[in-house]
Protein backbone atom coordinates (compact mmCIF):
# COMPACT_ATOMS: atom_id res chain seq x y z
CA UNK A 1 0.00 0.00 0.00
CA UNK A 2 1.11 3.51 -0.77
CA UNK A 3 -0.13 6.56 1.09
CA UNK A 4 2.64 8.85 -0.12
CA UNK A 5 1.59 12.30 -1.23
CA UNK A 6 1.96 12.81 -4.96
CA UNK A 7 2.85 16.02 -6.76
CA UNK A 8 0.66 15.68 -9.86
CA UNK A 9 -1.97 18.36 -10.52
CA UNK A 10 -5.41 17.34 -11.78
CA UNK A 11 -5.08 19.15 -15.13
CA UNK A 12 -1.73 17.45 -15.75
CA UNK A 13 -3.38 14.07 -15.19
CA UNK A 14 -6.10 15.06 -17.69
CA UNK A 15 -3.51 15.91 -20.36
CA UNK A 16 -1.56 12.71 -19.68
CA UNK A 17 -4.82 10.77 -20.05
CA UNK A 18 -5.53 12.30 -23.45
CA UNK A 19 -2.02 11.46 -24.64
CA UNK A 20 -2.15 7.87 -23.37
CA UNK A 21 -5.62 7.11 -24.71
CA UNK A 22 -5.43 8.29 -28.33
CA UNK A 23 -4.20 5.45 -30.55
CA UNK A 24 -5.04 3.47 -33.68
CA UNK A 25 -8.34 2.41 -32.09
CA UNK A 26 -9.42 5.95 -32.94
CA UNK A 27 -7.22 6.65 -35.96
CA UNK A 28 -7.97 3.38 -37.81
CA UNK A 29 -10.50 1.33 -35.81
CA UNK A 30 -13.09 4.11 -36.13
CA UNK A 31 -13.22 3.40 -39.88
CA UNK A 32 -14.73 -0.02 -39.09
CA UNK A 33 -17.28 1.70 -36.86
CA UNK A 34 -18.19 4.11 -39.69
CA UNK A 35 -18.69 1.19 -42.07
CA UNK A 36 -20.95 -0.51 -39.51
CA UNK A 37 -23.17 2.46 -38.52
CA UNK A 38 -22.45 5.45 -40.76
CA UNK A 39 -22.73 9.06 -39.45
CA UNK A 40 -24.29 7.81 -36.20
CA UNK A 41 -20.78 6.77 -35.16
CA UNK A 42 -20.70 10.13 -33.32
CA UNK A 43 -23.48 8.87 -31.01
CA UNK A 44 -21.48 5.69 -30.34
CA UNK A 45 -18.53 7.80 -29.20
CA UNK A 46 -20.74 9.94 -26.95
CA UNK A 47 -22.29 6.84 -25.32
CA UNK A 48 -18.85 5.26 -24.91
CA UNK A 49 -17.55 8.45 -23.28
CA UNK A 50 -20.39 8.28 -20.73
CA UNK A 51 -19.65 4.60 -19.97
CA UNK A 52 -15.92 5.26 -19.74
CA UNK A 53 -16.39 8.15 -17.31
CA UNK A 54 -18.56 6.00 -15.04
CA UNK A 55 -15.83 3.36 -14.86
CA UNK A 56 -13.08 5.91 -14.29
CA UNK A 57 -15.05 7.75 -11.61
CA UNK A 58 -15.58 4.59 -9.56
CA UNK A 59 -11.97 3.48 -9.95
CA UNK A 60 -10.73 6.94 -8.93
CA UNK A 61 -12.93 6.90 -5.81
CA UNK A 62 -11.61 3.47 -4.78
CA UNK A 63 -8.06 4.68 -5.40
CA UNK A 64 -8.57 7.81 -3.30
CA UNK A 65 -9.99 5.77 -0.41
CA UNK A 66 -7.47 2.92 -0.54
CA UNK A 67 -4.47 3.51 -2.88
CA UNK A 68 -2.94 0.21 -4.03
CA UNK A 69 -0.35 -0.81 -6.62
CA UNK A 70 -2.60 -3.59 -7.88
CA UNK A 71 -5.44 -1.10 -8.46
CA UNK A 72 -8.54 -2.77 -9.97
CA UNK A 73 -7.04 -6.27 -9.51
CA UNK A 74 -6.61 -5.58 -5.79
CA UNK A 75 -10.15 -4.17 -5.50
CA UNK A 76 -11.64 -7.20 -7.26
CA UNK A 77 -9.74 -9.44 -4.83
CA UNK A 78 -10.93 -7.40 -1.87
CA UNK A 79 -14.55 -7.47 -3.05
CA UNK A 80 -14.96 -11.05 -4.29
CA UNK A 81 -11.91 -13.07 -3.30
CA UNK A 82 -8.68 -14.24 -4.82
CA UNK A 83 -10.30 -15.79 -7.91
CA UNK A 84 -11.54 -12.32 -8.92
CA UNK A 85 -8.17 -10.62 -8.47
CA UNK A 86 -6.41 -13.44 -10.34
CA UNK A 87 -8.94 -13.36 -13.19
CA UNK A 88 -8.81 -9.56 -13.52
CA UNK A 89 -5.02 -9.53 -13.55
CA UNK A 90 -4.63 -12.18 -16.22
CA UNK A 91 -7.59 -10.93 -18.23
CA UNK A 92 -5.96 -7.48 -18.31
CA UNK A 93 -2.63 -9.01 -19.30
CA UNK A 94 -4.31 -10.93 -22.15
CA UNK A 95 -6.27 -7.86 -23.28
CA UNK A 96 -3.07 -5.83 -23.48
CA UNK A 97 -1.36 -8.60 -25.45
CA UNK A 98 -4.26 -8.41 -27.92
CA UNK A 99 -4.08 -4.60 -27.92
CA UNK A 100 -0.40 -4.88 -28.85
CA UNK A 101 -1.40 -7.28 -31.63
CA UNK A 102 -4.11 -4.90 -32.81
CA UNK A 103 -1.77 -1.90 -32.86
CA UNK A 104 0.98 -3.93 -34.51
CA UNK A 105 -1.36 -5.06 -37.27
CA UNK A 106 -2.66 -1.50 -37.73
CA UNK A 107 0.89 -0.16 -38.00
CA UNK A 108 1.69 -2.74 -40.66
CA UNK A 109 -1.48 -1.91 -42.64
CA UNK A 110 -0.72 1.81 -42.50
CA UNK A 111 2.90 1.30 -43.55
CA UNK A 112 1.70 -0.42 -46.73
CA UNK A 113 0.33 2.99 -47.72
CA UNK A 114 3.85 3.64 -49.04
CA UNK A 115 5.02 0.08 -49.69
CA UNK A 116 2.10 -1.80 -51.23
CA UNK A 117 3.89 -5.04 -52.01
CA UNK A 118 5.70 -5.61 -48.72
CA UNK A 119 4.09 -8.48 -46.72
CA UNK A 120 2.27 -7.48 -43.53
CA UNK A 121 4.39 -9.66 -41.26
CA UNK A 122 7.67 -7.95 -42.23
CA UNK A 123 6.42 -4.59 -40.97
CA UNK A 124 5.00 -6.31 -37.87
CA UNK A 125 8.37 -7.86 -37.06
CA UNK A 126 10.19 -4.53 -37.49
CA UNK A 127 7.82 -2.59 -35.23
CA UNK A 128 7.90 -5.35 -32.61
CA UNK A 129 11.70 -5.21 -32.36
CA UNK A 130 11.64 -1.39 -32.18
CA UNK A 131 9.01 -1.46 -29.41
CA UNK A 132 11.09 -3.87 -27.32
CA UNK A 133 14.09 -1.56 -27.75
CA UNK A 134 12.12 1.46 -26.41
CA UNK A 135 11.01 -0.51 -23.34
CA UNK A 136 14.62 -1.56 -22.76
CA UNK A 137 15.46 2.14 -22.33
CA UNK A 138 13.85 1.87 -18.89
CA UNK A 139 11.22 4.02 -17.18
CA UNK A 140 12.89 7.42 -17.72
CA UNK A 141 13.62 6.82 -21.39
CA UNK A 142 10.12 5.42 -21.94
CA UNK A 143 8.47 8.49 -20.35
CA UNK A 144 10.44 10.89 -22.56
CA UNK A 145 9.56 9.01 -25.75
CA UNK A 146 5.86 8.80 -24.79
CA UNK A 147 5.68 12.56 -24.06
CA UNK A 148 6.97 13.32 -27.57
CA UNK A 149 4.54 10.83 -29.15
CA UNK A 150 1.59 12.34 -27.23
CA UNK A 151 2.30 15.82 -28.64
CA UNK A 152 2.63 14.51 -32.22
CA UNK A 153 -0.63 12.54 -32.29
CA UNK A 154 -2.65 15.33 -30.65
CA UNK A 155 -1.24 17.80 -33.19
CA UNK A 156 -2.28 15.43 -36.01
CA UNK A 157 -5.93 15.52 -34.93
CA UNK A 158 -5.93 19.32 -34.66
CA UNK A 159 -4.35 19.52 -38.12
CA UNK A 160 -7.15 17.37 -39.59
CA UNK A 161 -9.90 19.42 -37.91
CA UNK A 162 -8.40 22.69 -39.26
CA UNK A 163 -7.92 21.33 -42.81
CA UNK A 164 -11.37 19.73 -42.88
CA UNK A 165 -12.96 22.99 -41.74
CA UNK A 166 -11.06 24.92 -44.40
CA UNK A 167 -12.18 22.40 -47.06
CA UNK A 168 -15.84 22.58 -46.04
CA UNK A 169 -15.76 26.40 -46.21
CA UNK A 170 -14.50 26.07 -49.78
CA UNK A 171 -11.15 27.69 -49.16
CA UNK A 172 -9.40 24.70 -50.70
CA UNK A 173 -10.84 22.88 -53.69
CA UNK A 174 -10.81 19.26 -54.73
CA UNK A 175 -12.63 16.54 -56.63
CA UNK A 176 -14.36 15.06 -53.58
CA UNK A 177 -18.12 14.59 -53.63
CA UNK A 178 -19.19 15.91 -50.24
CA UNK A 179 -21.71 13.75 -48.41
CA UNK A 180 -23.16 16.68 -46.47
CA UNK A 181 -25.22 16.59 -43.28
CA UNK A 182 -27.72 13.71 -42.96
CA UNK A 183 -31.24 14.85 -43.97
CA UNK A 184 -33.17 11.88 -42.64
CA UNK A 185 -33.09 9.16 -40.01
CA UNK A 186 -32.17 6.67 -42.75
CA UNK A 187 -29.12 8.73 -43.71
CA UNK A 188 -28.09 9.17 -40.07
CA UNK A 189 -28.63 5.47 -39.22
CA UNK A 190 -28.12 3.67 -42.56
CA UNK A 191 -27.85 0.29 -40.82
CA UNK A 192 -30.55 1.01 -38.25
CA UNK A 193 -30.32 0.37 -34.48
CA UNK A 194 -28.31 -2.82 -34.98
CA UNK A 195 -25.57 -0.86 -36.77
CA UNK A 196 -25.29 1.59 -33.86
CA UNK A 197 -25.33 -1.32 -31.40
CA UNK A 198 -22.55 -3.15 -33.26
CA UNK A 199 -20.35 -0.06 -33.51
CA UNK A 200 -20.19 0.57 -29.74
CA UNK A 201 -17.22 -1.77 -29.27
CA UNK A 202 -15.03 0.38 -31.55
CA UNK A 203 -15.99 3.55 -29.71
CA UNK A 204 -15.21 1.98 -26.32
CA UNK A 205 -11.92 0.64 -27.68
CA UNK A 206 -10.90 4.19 -28.68
CA UNK A 207 -11.21 5.19 -25.00
CA UNK A 208 -9.19 2.17 -23.85
CA UNK A 209 -6.43 3.03 -21.40
CA UNK A 210 -8.59 4.88 -18.90
CA UNK A 211 -7.80 2.25 -16.26
CA UNK A 212 -4.11 3.20 -16.54
CA UNK A 213 -5.05 6.78 -15.62
CA UNK A 214 -6.82 5.32 -12.60
CA UNK A 215 -3.46 3.96 -11.55
CA UNK A 216 -1.79 7.35 -12.05
CA UNK A 217 -4.44 8.96 -9.82
CA UNK A 218 -2.31 7.77 -6.88
CA UNK A 219 0.24 10.45 -7.84
CA UNK A 220 -2.19 13.37 -7.49
CA UNK A 221 -1.47 16.05 -4.87
CA UNK A 222 -5.12 15.89 -3.90
CA UNK A 223 -6.52 12.44 -4.65
CA UNK A 224 -10.07 13.80 -4.35
CA UNK A 225 -9.38 15.61 -7.65
CA UNK A 226 -9.25 12.31 -9.56
CA UNK A 227 -12.93 12.35 -10.68
CA UNK A 228 -12.53 15.97 -11.87
CA UNK A 229 -9.39 15.05 -13.84
CA UNK A 230 -11.23 12.15 -15.48
CA UNK A 231 -14.27 14.28 -16.29
CA UNK A 232 -12.20 17.02 -17.99
CA UNK A 233 -10.12 14.43 -19.86
CA UNK A 234 -13.14 12.57 -21.19
CA UNK A 235 -15.01 15.74 -22.16
CA UNK A 236 -11.96 16.90 -24.15
CA UNK A 237 -11.52 13.47 -25.73
CA UNK A 238 -15.20 13.24 -26.62
CA UNK A 239 -15.16 16.71 -28.20
CA UNK A 240 -12.04 15.89 -30.24
CA UNK A 241 -13.41 12.50 -31.32
CA UNK A 242 -16.92 13.71 -32.19
CA UNK A 243 -15.82 16.82 -34.11
CA UNK A 244 -13.17 14.97 -36.15
CA UNK A 245 -15.39 11.96 -36.95
CA UNK A 246 -18.37 14.23 -37.64
CA UNK A 247 -16.30 16.17 -40.16
CA UNK A 248 -14.99 12.96 -41.77
CA UNK A 249 -18.43 11.40 -42.39
CA UNK A 250 -19.88 14.53 -44.06
CA UNK A 251 -16.92 15.08 -46.38
CA UNK A 252 -17.08 11.92 -48.53
CA UNK A 253 -19.65 9.18 -49.32
CA UNK A 254 -19.81 6.38 -46.73
CA UNK A 255 -18.74 3.69 -49.21
CA UNK A 256 -15.38 5.50 -49.51
CA UNK A 257 -14.28 4.36 -46.04
CA UNK A 258 -12.20 1.21 -45.69
CA UNK A 259 -10.52 -0.63 -42.83
CA UNK A 260 -7.22 -0.39 -44.72
CA UNK A 261 -7.01 3.40 -44.41
CA UNK A 262 -7.68 5.99 -41.73
CA UNK A 263 -11.06 7.70 -42.19
CA UNK A 264 -9.31 11.06 -41.87
CA UNK A 265 -6.98 10.33 -44.77
CA UNK A 266 -9.99 9.12 -46.78
CA UNK A 267 -11.95 12.29 -45.97
CA UNK A 268 -9.27 14.59 -47.43
CA UNK A 269 -8.08 12.31 -50.22
CA UNK A 270 -10.12 14.17 -52.86
CA UNK A 271 -8.51 17.53 -52.12
CA UNK A 272 -5.25 18.79 -53.57
CA UNK A 273 -3.19 18.22 -50.43
CA UNK A 274 -0.33 15.98 -51.53
CA UNK A 275 1.47 16.40 -48.22
CA UNK A 276 -1.46 15.52 -45.94
CA UNK A 277 -1.84 11.74 -46.46
CA UNK A 278 1.88 11.22 -45.90
CA UNK A 279 2.18 13.49 -42.85
CA UNK A 280 -1.04 12.22 -41.24
CA UNK A 281 -0.28 8.58 -41.97
CA UNK A 282 3.11 9.05 -40.32
CA UNK A 283 1.46 10.66 -37.28
CA UNK A 284 -0.97 7.74 -36.99
CA UNK A 285 1.89 5.27 -37.10
CA UNK A 286 3.57 7.18 -34.27
CA UNK A 287 0.30 7.11 -32.30
CA UNK A 288 -0.10 3.37 -32.79
CA UNK A 289 3.51 2.68 -31.92
CA UNK A 290 3.10 4.80 -28.78
CA UNK A 291 0.03 2.82 -27.66
CA UNK A 292 1.63 -0.52 -28.48
CA UNK A 293 4.81 0.32 -26.57
CA UNK A 294 2.78 1.58 -23.60
CA UNK A 295 0.86 -1.72 -23.61
CA UNK A 296 4.13 -3.70 -23.67
CA UNK A 297 5.47 -1.58 -20.81
CA UNK A 298 2.20 -2.13 -18.94
CA UNK A 299 2.07 -5.92 -19.29
CA UNK A 300 5.73 -6.13 -18.29
CA UNK A 301 5.07 -4.36 -14.99
CA UNK A 302 1.70 -6.03 -14.43
CA UNK A 303 3.26 -9.48 -14.61
CA UNK A 304 5.75 -8.45 -11.91
CA UNK A 305 2.84 -7.47 -9.64
CA UNK A 306 1.06 -10.76 -10.38
CA UNK A 307 4.25 -12.67 -9.56
CA UNK A 308 4.71 -10.78 -6.26
CA UNK A 309 1.10 -11.60 -5.31
CA UNK A 310 1.62 -15.28 -6.07
CA UNK A 311 -0.67 -15.20 -9.12
CA UNK A 312 2.21 -15.86 -11.53
CA UNK A 313 5.50 -17.79 -11.22
CA UNK A 314 7.94 -15.89 -8.97
CA UNK A 315 10.52 -16.04 -11.78
CA UNK A 316 8.70 -13.16 -13.52
CA UNK A 317 9.31 -10.76 -10.63
CA UNK A 318 13.10 -11.01 -10.98
CA UNK A 319 15.11 -8.07 -12.29
CA UNK A 320 18.42 -8.56 -14.04
CA UNK A 321 21.48 -6.79 -12.63
CA UNK A 322 22.34 -5.20 -15.95
CA UNK A 323 18.87 -3.57 -16.16
CA UNK A 324 18.13 -2.40 -12.62
CA UNK A 325 14.61 -1.14 -13.25
CA UNK A 326 13.50 -3.72 -15.83
CA UNK A 327 12.26 -7.29 -15.22
CA UNK A 328 13.55 -9.06 -18.32
CA UNK A 329 11.67 -12.37 -17.77
CA UNK A 330 8.38 -10.46 -17.71
CA UNK A 331 9.38 -8.46 -20.78
CA UNK A 332 10.29 -11.72 -22.50
CA UNK A 333 6.76 -13.07 -22.11
CA UNK A 334 5.33 -9.80 -23.45
CA UNK A 335 7.71 -10.05 -26.40
CA UNK A 336 6.43 -13.58 -27.00
CA UNK A 337 2.95 -12.07 -27.29
CA UNK A 338 4.26 -9.68 -29.94
CA UNK A 339 5.85 -12.62 -31.77
CA UNK A 340 2.49 -14.42 -31.77
CA UNK A 341 0.97 -11.32 -33.41
CA UNK A 342 3.66 -11.35 -36.11
CA UNK A 343 2.94 -15.02 -36.83
CA UNK A 344 -0.81 -14.36 -36.92
CA UNK A 345 -0.31 -11.48 -39.36
CA UNK A 346 1.68 -13.89 -41.54
CA UNK A 347 -0.94 -16.65 -41.47
CA UNK A 348 -4.19 -14.62 -41.49
CA UNK A 349 -3.50 -11.27 -43.19
CA UNK A 350 -7.12 -10.60 -44.25
CA UNK A 351 -9.50 -9.80 -41.39
CA UNK A 352 -6.96 -10.06 -38.59
CA UNK A 353 -7.20 -6.38 -37.56
CA UNK A 354 -10.98 -6.51 -37.05
CA UNK A 355 -10.79 -9.78 -35.11
CA UNK A 356 -7.96 -8.77 -32.76
CA UNK A 357 -9.37 -5.28 -32.19
CA UNK A 358 -12.79 -6.69 -31.31
CA UNK A 359 -11.37 -9.32 -28.94
CA UNK A 360 -9.07 -6.79 -27.24
CA UNK A 361 -11.94 -4.35 -26.73
CA UNK A 362 -14.19 -7.05 -25.24
CA UNK A 363 -11.54 -8.30 -22.79
CA UNK A 364 -10.95 -4.71 -21.70
CA UNK A 365 -14.67 -4.28 -21.03
CA UNK A 366 -14.76 -7.45 -18.92
CA UNK A 367 -12.35 -5.71 -16.53
CA UNK A 368 -14.33 -2.48 -16.62
CA UNK A 369 -17.39 -4.50 -15.59
CA UNK A 370 -15.43 -5.85 -12.61
CA UNK A 371 -14.38 -2.32 -11.64
CA UNK A 372 -18.05 -1.29 -11.38
CA UNK A 373 -19.26 -4.30 -9.42
CA UNK A 374 -16.21 -4.15 -7.11
CA UNK A 375 -17.09 -0.56 -6.21
CA UNK A 376 -20.52 -1.70 -5.03
CA UNK A 377 -18.90 -3.77 -2.27
CA UNK A 378 -15.90 -1.61 -1.36
CA UNK A 379 -17.07 2.00 -1.15
CA UNK A 380 -20.20 3.83 -0.06
CA UNK A 381 -22.09 4.76 -3.22
CA UNK A 382 -24.86 7.37 -3.30
CA UNK A 383 -28.14 6.67 -5.08
CA UNK A 384 -27.22 8.82 -8.10
CA UNK A 385 -23.87 7.00 -8.47
CA UNK A 386 -25.69 3.65 -8.24
CA UNK A 387 -27.99 4.68 -11.08
CA UNK A 388 -24.98 5.78 -13.15
CA UNK A 389 -23.25 2.48 -12.37
CA UNK A 390 -26.20 0.52 -13.74
CA UNK A 391 -26.10 2.70 -16.87
CA UNK A 392 -22.39 1.84 -17.20
CA UNK A 393 -23.12 -1.88 -16.85
CA UNK A 394 -25.86 -1.68 -19.50
CA UNK A 395 -23.55 0.16 -21.92
CA UNK A 396 -20.79 -2.41 -21.41
CA UNK A 397 -23.20 -5.33 -21.94
CA UNK A 398 -24.62 -3.61 -25.04
CA UNK A 399 -21.12 -3.09 -26.43
CA UNK A 400 -20.08 -6.72 -25.92
CA UNK A 401 -23.35 -8.21 -27.19
CA UNK A 402 -23.28 -5.91 -30.22
CA UNK A 403 -20.27 -7.78 -31.59
CA UNK A 404 -22.43 -10.92 -31.93
CA UNK A 405 -24.82 -9.01 -34.20
CA UNK A 406 -22.14 -8.08 -36.73
CA UNK A 407 -21.04 -11.06 -38.82
CA UNK A 408 -17.79 -9.40 -39.91
CA UNK A 409 -16.41 -9.16 -36.37
CA UNK A 410 -18.26 -11.96 -34.56
CA UNK A 411 -15.14 -14.13 -34.63
CA UNK A 412 -13.45 -11.56 -32.36
CA UNK A 413 -16.13 -12.27 -29.74
CA UNK A 414 -15.32 -15.97 -29.92
CA UNK A 415 -11.60 -15.21 -29.44
CA UNK A 416 -12.40 -13.26 -26.25
CA UNK A 417 -14.54 -16.14 -24.96
CA UNK A 418 -11.63 -18.57 -25.54
CA UNK A 419 -9.35 -16.35 -23.43
CA UNK A 420 -11.93 -16.10 -20.65
CA UNK A 421 -12.49 -19.88 -20.62
CA UNK A 422 -8.73 -20.55 -20.41
CA UNK A 423 -8.35 -18.06 -17.53
CA UNK A 424 -11.37 -19.65 -15.81
CA UNK A 425 -9.91 -23.15 -16.10
CA UNK A 426 -6.53 -22.04 -14.74
CA UNK A 427 -8.31 -20.18 -11.94
CA UNK A 428 -10.25 -23.34 -11.01
CA UNK A 429 -7.06 -25.45 -10.99
CA UNK A 430 -5.22 -22.86 -8.87
CA UNK A 431 -8.08 -22.82 -6.39
CA UNK A 432 -8.05 -26.59 -5.99
CA UNK A 433 -4.29 -27.13 -6.06
CA UNK A 434 -2.80 -24.03 -4.40
CA UNK A 435 -5.21 -21.51 -2.85
CA UNK A 436 -7.28 -23.98 -0.83
CA UNK A 437 -4.09 -25.52 0.62
CA UNK A 438 -2.77 -22.07 1.54
CA UNK A 439 -6.05 -21.19 3.24
CA UNK A 440 -6.08 -24.48 5.16
CA UNK A 441 -2.50 -23.92 6.32
CA UNK A 442 -3.37 -20.39 7.44
CA UNK A 443 -6.40 -21.65 9.37
CA UNK A 444 -4.36 -24.46 10.95
CA UNK A 445 -1.66 -21.94 11.99
CA UNK A 446 -4.24 -19.75 13.72
CA UNK A 447 -5.68 -22.76 15.56
CA UNK A 448 -2.18 -23.87 16.67
CA UNK A 449 -1.46 -20.40 18.10
CA UNK A 450 -4.74 -20.53 20.00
Amino acid sequence: MSNSKGNLKWWHLSLMGIGCTIGTGYFLGSSIGIKVTGPSIVFSFILAAIGTYIVFSLLAKMTAEDPQEGSFCYYANKAYGRWAGFSCGWNYWCSNILIMGSQLTALSILSRFWFHNVPLWIFAAGYAVLSIFVVLLGTKGFDKVEDIFAVIKTAAIIMFIILAGVALFGWIHGDAEQQGLPNSTKELFPEGPIGLWSSLIYAFYAYGGIEVIGLLAMQLKNKDDAPKAGKVMLILLMVIYVISLGLAVIMVPLDSFTDKESPFVTALSGYHLPFFPHVFNGAIIIAGFSTMTAALFGVTNLLVTLAKDGDAPSFFSKKMKRYKDLPLPSLGLGAAGLLASVITALLVPGKIYEYITTAAGILLLYNWFFIIISAFKIIQIKLWDKLLSFVGILLIIASISGTIMEKEVRFGFYISVIFVVIIGIVCFIMKKVSWDKTNRKGTLGKRTKL
